[in-house]
């Protein structure tokens, strides 16, 4: 049997990010579970950032940020990213990640991400407790310590972080491949004579 709750948030899992936002002088990450991706051409991500949060303003000043996938060996950033505010903390030493200049943009990027994605805001929509950015992927670092023997990209190895209903979970074993259900099976080698 199904119950039936009030309205509310119940769509997990969630990639947990850290974002990267701000300068080579100053800058701040902050760790956001409301994001997605919102367009393939051209590339369109969103985050959903409350405005008394101290990275908004930043955000919104700069028009532009970095979204960096985390793993398992980045977990506890994760949260210290999340739970902590830049206004009193430098995150960056606090939890043991390294900066890397941006190429697209003038925010770092995380140097112990698999992933990052450098974004320009294309538009902020003010929806509520959250002001959704809208931006655009100008930019992709991918960490080279994933590509397999055939010099393909492989995000599995990697662990990636995810969070549900307040608790954060490390990327299980894969099921299977988009496309797989419909696959036609290989011939076994009777069928072939």
């Amino acid at each position: 049997m199904k119950l039936d709750w009030k309205p509310g948030t119940m769509l997990y899992p969630l990639p947990a990010v850290i974002v990267s936002c701000g300068d080579e002088n100053a800058s701040n990450l902050i760790t956001v579970a409301w994001t997605g991706t919102v367009c393939t051409s051209p590339a369109m991500l969103y985050i959903s950032v409350r405005p008394e949060r101290y990275s908004y303003d930043i955000i919104r000043r700069a028009g532009e940020f970095t979204v960096n996938l985390t793993t398992a060996a980045m977990a506890r950033a994760t949260d210290l990213c999340g739970v902590r505010s830049g206004r009193d903390t430098d995150k960056w030493a606090a939890s043991g990640l390294h900066p890397v200049p941006g190429v697209a943009v003038a925010c770092p990027s995380v140097l112990e991400s698999p992933v990052s994605l450098e974004c320009k805001v294309s538009q902020i929509l003010e929806l509520g407790s959250h002001h959704m950015f809208l931006a655009e992927v100008v930019n992709v670092r991918a960490d080279d310590a994933y590509l397999d023997a055939d010099g393909r990209f492989d995000l599995a190895k990697a662990g990636l972080l995810n969070y549900s209903h307040g608790h954060y979970y490390c990327q299980g074993r894969p099921l299977g491949h988009f496309g797989f259900s419909v696959r036609r099976k290989p011939l076994d080698k009777k069928s072939r004579k």
